[in-house]
């Protein structure tokens, strides 16, 4: 059960409303806070049956709260972290973020908010946007991969193991810069694997999609994905995601070399490579 006292979530779209309704049904005894940008935002909370204060002024939001939670683009967590930092903040406040990139977001929050900052990264996402998508569940048997540093305190982090193995959570912990590398393969990797896939397929010939069937639909499903969020991750994590884009082009060289020289003997040896890999990926809900 979580300790937390009042829990202020910055950023009401899929995991930020998923986390309200998470933590209403895990640890009610938690005040819940919403902020956002603008007043408009508060009748989507309300529709969703969230019962949370509602803000748009960020300093007030964090006043007094003893978790704060970032759940927005990863671009602008700096400015919201220099808003939170000027609040009356709890003495046992501690932040953490939902972001998908860690080592930017580490630097740019640390000196900001010192030891109370500590990165968090659920791996529990959608293609689907916005509040309306939210679910309680969404956490439930998630990795949740946590990037402590020099500057965090024991106690803090214990709080933050806490509060996320409440939500259903299983917890890895990285450094920031293991977390974009490993993140960069099994996250971002993909996600521009599955742009390239649906571009190759559809751009020259868009009446193909009328023949679609379930294989297109699962390796392309994440290229739904928001465009102007993952624009961001990318250029957050450029690095990491530069060398796993060159990795698959160097995999991509190997197949068209097979293909091209009518090597079934090694496109063989290459597609059983790749099923024995994929086979050792543990269904949903399972570590």
């Amino acid at each position: 059960m979580s300790s937390e006292r009042i829990l202020s979530i910055y950023g009401p779209g899929l995991l930020g409303g998923s986390l309200a309704l998470a933590i209403q049904e895990r640890a009610p005894g938690v005040r819940l806070r919403f902020w956002a940008r603008r007043e408009s935002a508060e009748v989507a909370i309300r529709a969703r049956g969230i019962a949370a204060d509602f803000f748009t002024n960020a300093i007030d939001a964090a006043a007094g709260a003893s978790l704060i939670i970032l759940c927005t683009p990863v671009e602008t967590m700096a400015e919201q972290a220099a808003q939170i930092a000027k609040a009356q903040l709890a003495a046992d406040c501690i932040v953490t973020d939902v972001g998908s990139v860690k080592g930017r977001v580490v630097q740019e929050l640390t000196p900001i908010l010192g030891h109370r900052f500590i990165g968090s990264h659920p791996m529990a996402g959608s293609e689907k946007t916005g509040i309306e998508a939210a679910r309680a569940d969404l956490f439930q048997n998630a990795a949740c991969l946590l990037t402590p540093v020099a500057e965090t305190r024991l106690a803090d982090l214990e709080r933050l193991r806490s509060f996320w193995k409440t939500l259903g959570c299983r917890l890895l912990e990285f450094t920031p810069e293991e977390h974009d590398a490993k993140v960069a393969r099994i996250s971002h990797l993909p996600h521009m694997m599955a742009a390239v896939t649906t571009l190759a397929a559809l751009r020259d010939d868009p009446a193909a999609v009328t023949c679609v069937a379930g294989g297109f639909r699962d390796t392309t499903r994440i290229a739904g994905g928001d465009p102007g969020l993952w624009t961001g991750i990318a250029s957050a994590n450029r690095q990491a995601l530069l060398a796993q884009l060159k990795s698959a082009r160097d995999r991509l060289n190997e197949l068209l070399h097979f293909i091209e020289n009518a090597d079934d003997v090694g496109l063989h040896q290459f597609l059983t490579e790749a099923k024995a890999l994929r086979d050792t990926v543990p269904p949903p809900g399972k570590s």
